[in-house]
């Protein structure tokens, strides 16, 4: 009988022990996420840093960001997506476009999954469809040759005298063939011509527009830019406005930014709140949700105006425009 009690005493020991170590709590994961920039949008990952923290992930404490921010560097991104796989990260945050191919190819036969931001669907490859993108990615994407077509009908709303329309771009972009293919319907339909200019880097935009300028007649009436990152880094930026301001001619770039630094207007997406909606779908992903089966986000679009460059170029900007405008900066 002794004995069996002490069996008895024993067994209720042991189960004690085993409930006060399971009552315990478990050490909290912490997620390591990379992140890779390949354009000027820094205020991207302000955006998704900001509505992860919303979402309960604490920086240092459950979220570890490793961030290289590498501008127009399409070889750093190979490189870059490279160690992300090497380190085994839980995930990996990339912008634009080209980022983004890159850290899909990185992971493929990996089970590491790809958000992207601000990354052009048309003709990247990146995914199947946007209701499932398939594979082990999804983000918000940038809807760039709707917002291309739009920037040219806004620029003749204010501009309707323009004739010859000077595009520079980089022809290796992936989105850029869509976005021209739209466009030149559209330029098409208003007779407008397009003087196009494929290049590779900026010495060959700054070569066309030292000729333009030598010349009696420049050859174009305005300036519009396409979604890449060849004519947004600081060296094409300051060719391109420069060369604008000297002959008068309207410029819309391809950035929130490029308003307030000679553009007349920009109609963009927010690269802040597409931060925001790619943390969306990393906390689903984190949650255990598979990548492909997330719908991408398109994230609504915003017209900027610089009414103040707009009168000195003697250009009339509707009621209309100025009333639909998120911002007019007089």
């Amino acid at each position: 009988m002794k004995l069996k009690n002490k069996y008895i005493l024993v067994v209720i020991y042991v189960l004690m022990i085993a409930l006060c170590g399971c009552s315990k709590k478990q050490p909290q994961k912490i997620y390591r996420v990379g992140i890779l920039a390949g354009n000027p949008f820094v205020t991207i990952i302000d955006g998704f840093k900001a509505k992860m923290a919303e979402l309960g992930y604490v920086e240092g404490k459950n979220i570890v960001y490793d961030v290289h921010n590498l501008g127009f560097d399409p070889l750093g991104y190979d490189r870059v997506n490279k160690k992300f796989v090497e380190d085994k990260v839980d995930l990996i945050f990339a912008f634009p476009t080209e980022p983004a191919q890159s850290a899909k190819a990185a992971t493929k036969g990996t089970n590491i999954p790809v958000i992207f931001a601000q990354a052009g669907l048309e003709g990247s490859n990146l995914i199947e469809s946007i209701p499932k993108p398939g594979g082990n990615i999804t983000g918000s994407r940038f809807p760039g040759p709707d917002i291309v077509v739009k920037r040219f009908e806004i620029l003749l709303e204010s501009a309707p005298d323009i004739k010859r329309l000077y595009v520079p771009y980089d022809k290796n972009y992936p989105i850029v063939a869509p976005a021209l293919k739209k466009l030149r319907s559209a330029a098409s339909f208003k007779d407008v011509i397009l003087v196009e200019l494929p290049v590779i880097s900026s010495i060959e935009i700054q070569t066309d527009i030292e000729n333009r300028m030598k010349s009696a007649d420049i050859g174009v009436d305005a300036i519009l830019l396409l979604p890449e990152i060849l004519t947004q880094t600081p060296e094409s930026w300051a060719i391109i406005s420069r060369f604008a301001v000297e002959f008068k001619l309207p410029l819309v770039g391809s950035s929130p930014a490029t308003v307030e630094k000679g553009g007349i207007f920009s109609y963009n997406v927010d690269p802040f709140e597409s931060g925001r909606l790619a943390a969306e779908k990393t906390n689903k992903v984190l949650k255990g949700v598979p990548a492909g089966t997330i719908m991408v986000a398109t994230p609504p679009s915003h017209l900027r105006i610089n009414y103040k460059i707009a009168k000195e170029l003697g250009l009339t900007v509707p009621e209309g425009l100025l009333s639909m405008a998120d911002e007019v900066i007089r």
